[in-house]
């Protein structure tokens, strides 16, 4: 099993930037790669960022290319999401999850997420 746990989050104005940070624990071994997810009022759970552990690729959905970069840092087992210039439409729970190549995302256990929110 893998915990992973939200952080970070916090209430912002347009144009600001915020950087969230995911501390995994248990099997991480078992993942290949990490990813953020964010689930706004009203909607469903959508894909943000991923990165892959072994050698750090990543790739973004197209409304945060250019705003968002996602890291990890391999020795803390953690990863992290910088967002900048901030939108109204970015408010939304975050989580982290991670998967086996492939495989089906897991959010984990012990992690609730991270509210994020925009003020206009």
């Amino acid at each position: 099993q893998v915990q992973l746990v939200e952080s970070g989050g916090g209430l912002v104005q347009a144009g600001a930037s915020l950087r969230l940070s995911c501390a995994a624990s248990g099997r991480t071994d078992s993942m290949d790669q990490m990813g953020w997810f964010r689930q706004a009022p009203g909607k469903e759970r959508e894909f943000v960022a991923r990165i892959t552990w072994s050698d750090g690729s990543t790739y973004y959905v197209d409304s945060v290319k250019g705003r968002f970069t996602i890291s990890r840092d391999n020795a803390k087992n953690t990863v992290d999401l910088l967002m900048n210039s901030l939108k109204p439409e970015d408010t939304a729970i975050y989580y982290c999850a991670a998967r086996r190549y492939g495989g089906s995302w897991n959010f984990g256990s012990g992690g609730q997420g991270t509210q994020v929110t925009v003020s206009s």
